[in-house]
C-alpha cells in the first residue's frame, strides 16, 4: 500500500524527470542551432547569444507550471562553462564558514575543503568578490521536497557565474534506495544543478526538512541550529500567492556574504 506522501514524492519525482528532459532537450536544439549559425557567420558572439535565448526560454518554462510541481530544488542553474573555474586558493585540509547577511536574519554554514574542495573554493573565491551581495533567494518549494534555493544573480533561476564545478562528495548520504533516491537531512546545504552531471555553478539550496533526492546534488554544507531554524521559519511562511514551489512569502535578500577560514 502506498501512503499518500509516498505518492506526492514520486509524482515529484516525474514531474522532476520531465522538467530535465526538456531542459536537455531545450539544450540539443540550441547546439544545433549554434552549429548552423557558426558555420554561417562564424560570429562567436550570435552562439554565445543563441545560448542565452535558449536558457531564458527553458526557464519559462519553468515558471508557468511551478505551481503544479514540487520539483528538487536544482531546478535551475548557470549556462554551460565559458571560462575556467577559480584557481585553487583554499587550504583542503581545513573547514571554512559561509555567512549570509540577510533580510530573514543571519544564515550561516560550514564547508568540509577536504571533502568538497573546488565547491569551497568557487564559493570563496566567489563571496570575496561581492557576487552574492544583493542577491535573493528566488525559489522555496514546500511540499515533496521542502528547500530554499540561493545563489543566482538574476534571480531568476537562470544565472550563473560563468563556468562549472566538478560535483563532489555524492557518496556522503550513502547508496540510493530502489527508488532512486537518498535522504537530504535538513540543516544540509547542496549545489543545484541543469541535470547533467559536473554543472554546478553558484545556485545552491538550504534543506529545511529532510528530503528525498537523487544523489546527483553535491552536498557540501551544514547549517548550525540557529540558521536552520531562520530557513524553517521562511518554510513555515510558504510560497509567494500559496503554490508549493515559487518565490518565499518572506522575501530573502542577501545584503553580504562572507566566506571564512574556521
Amino acid at each position: 500500500m502506498v501512503s499518500s506522501d509516498q505518492r506526492r514524492r514520486q509524482l515529484a519525482r516525474e514531474k522532476f524527470e520531465r522538467q530535465q528532459q526538456r531542459r536537455e532537450e531545450a539544450r540539443r536544439r540550441t547546439r544545433r542551432l549554434t552549429v548552423v549559425i557558426a558555420s554561417a557567420v562564424a560570429v562567436v558572439a550570435v552562439v554565445g547569444a543563441g545560448s542565452y535565448l535558449a536558457l531564458g526560454d527553458d526557464g519559462k518554462k519553468d515558471k508557468t507550471d511551478a505551481s503544479s510541481k514540487a520539483s528538487p530544488s536544482a531546478d535551475a542553474s548557470p549556462s554551460e562553462s565559458k571560462a575556467p573555474e577559480p584557481a585553487m586558493k583554499i587550504d583542503k585540509k581545513a573547514h571554512y564558514t559561509m555567512s549570509l547577511k540577510t533580510s530573514q536574519g543571519d544564515i550561516a554554514f560550514t564547508m568540509d575543503a577536504a571533502k568538497t574542495p573546488h565547491t569551497t573554493n568557487s564559493f570563496k573565491s566567489l563571496a570575496d568578490k561581492g557576487y552574492f551581495d544583493g542577491t535573493k533567494c528566488h525559489r522555496l518549494t514546500t511540499q515533496g521536497i521542502f528547500v530554499l534555493q540561493c545563489g543566482d544573480p538574476k534571480g531568476d533561476g537562470t544565472g550563473g557565474p560563468g563556468y562549472t564545478i566538478a560535483d563532489e562528495n555524492l557518496t556522503a548520504l550513502g547508496k540510493a534506495g530502489q527508488d532512486g533516491t537518498v535522504t537530504y537531512p535538513a540543516g544540509t546545504v547542496a549545489m543545484a544543478n541543469t541535470g547533467q552531471p559536473h554543472t554546478g555553478g553558484s545556485q545552491f539550496f538550504l534543506v529545511y526538512k529532510d528530503s528525498k533526492l537523487p544523489p546527483t546534488y553535491t552536498p557540501f554544507g551544514t547549517m548550525d541550529d540557529a540558521s536552520l531554524k531562520a530557513v524553517k521559519d521562511i518554510g513555515a511562511a510558504g510560497v509567494d500567492g500559496g503554490a508549493a514551489d515559487g518565490a518565499p512569502k518572506k522575501a530573502v535578500n542577501i545584503s553580504k556574504a562572507a566566506v571564512d577560514k574556521s
